[in-house]
């Protein structure tokens, strides 16, 4: 099942032959939980919208569901601009950046928005390059199969609206932090990791953590009776309490 919010990044589901609810703008993550909550073993639930859908308006819920560590699976396609309402800077673009709507440049501070996840209790946090397909799809898979909340950011061109993140800007920068050694395991070697931005740029796997435990295995109810949608109401109430709730609500 896939969430999606309102961007260039969420009409991806749009292509794939698969189960999607396209939300509101920054609103896929909770969506997503709630799909997660109703139907947990029907379903591998992946969410994904751009940058200002991500670390925009939908920040707030990155965070929570982060450090709920809801089973689940956040892309994030980062292009550093709002780019299909015309090219505005997003929260991760480059301060001094001119924009459409910023032509004296960006006065704000760029977000990091892997840093944000470590912080708030993500249990797996990677980045992806799209020129680099073969690389991304073993990030996607490990990010699926891990049982926890995974963001996954994807460095991804604007051809368009962003004219210096450039695919030829990145396969000069980008490198996978395995071949140098990292520990995936060490949090704060992670975070550490999350600031290096500009001349180099790390990608891969920055931080997995597979023993703490999902958000629904601590909901009592949904180990003792299931999700929602699978559960037999007429089994858990009379024919009369069952009215008596829904006349409460009439």
């Amino acid at each position: 099942m896939f969430t999606s919010g309102i961007g260039c990044g969420s009409k991806l589901p749009h292509y794939l032959w698969a189960n999607e609810f396209n939300s509101l703008h920054g609103r896929p993550v909770p969506v997503a939980t709630g799909i997660r909550l109703a139907a947990p073993e029907k379903f591998t639930v992946i969410s994904v919208s751009g940058d200002g859908d991500s670390y925009g308006i939908g920040v707030g819920h990155l965070i929570h569901t982060a450090r709920r560590n809801v089973n689940m699976v956040q892309i994030v396609e980062n292009n550093h601009v709002y780019a299909l309402t015309k090219g505005q800077y997003s929260p991760a673009s480059e301060p001094g950046w001119v924009t459409t709507t910023s032509p004296e440049g960006s006065i704000e501070a760029r977000l990091n928005g892997l840093g944000t996840a470590l912080m708030s209790g993500a249990t797996f946090v990677a980045r992806g390059f799209s020129g680099d397909p073969r690389g991304m799809a073993a990030i996607l898979a490990r990010a699926i199969e891990h049982p926890g909340y995974a963001l996954v950011e994807i460095l991804q061109d604007c051809v368009i609206y962003n004219r210096i993140n450039t695919n030829k800007w990145y396969h000069e920068r980008v490198f996978d932090l395995a071949d140098e050694g990292h520990d995936a395991g060490d949090l704060r070697a992670a975070i550490d990791r999350t600031m290096e931005w500009g001349d180099r740029i790390p990608t891969g796997i920055f931080y997995e953590n597979a023993d703490r435990p999902t958000y629904e295995e601590q909901v009592p109810a949904i180990q003792k009776l299931g999700g929602a949608v699978d559960r037999d109401l007429t089994n858990e109430f009379s024919a009369g309490e069952l009215a008596k709730m829904l006349d409460a609500y009439a």
